[in-house]
């Protein structure tokens, strides 16, 4: 676990830190918008990517967007932070190919034939 996920804050400590009132933080927890790790006695523990996460709440809430597009705007924003990851990936993974492997791919030329026809491959005409 690294430093970034590790939950050590408690409850009013995070709501400090992210300039919310704690009971604002368990609304965002009902509404799914946050999820805090639990202790073996079943208290919240926040993390400083929760807290990071409570301060784009706060942003979003403040310009007037509701807690379901709120909702909706991070999943966004997390699938568009994976997506590129992916992106990354596959232009190494390009890159790497590329060199390494510079004389497997070879262009085809492809046409179409119709049935029963000669292809003009073989000169002539096309019957």
């Amino acid at each position: 676990m690294n430093r970034e996920t590790q939950a050590v804050y408690v409850i009013s400590v995070a709501a400090e830190i992210a300039g919310v009132h704690p009971q604002t933080l368990r609304i965002y927890e009902r509404r799914g918008l946050l999820q805090p790790a639990r202790t073996q006695g079943g208290n919240r523990r926040y993390s400083n990517a929760d807290i990071r996460r409570l301060q784009r709440i706060a942003e979003l809430a403040e310009a007037g967007v509701s807690l379901e597009g709120i909702r909706q705007v991070l999943e966004l924003e997390a699938e568009v932070a994976q997506l590129r990851e992916r992106v990354v990936e596959l232009e190494n993974e390009l890159r790497r190919a590329s060199t390494e492997r510079r004389y497997e791919i070879v262009p085809l030329r492809q046409s179409v034939t119709v049935f029963g026809r000669r292809p003009s491959i073989f000169g002539g005409d096309d019957k």
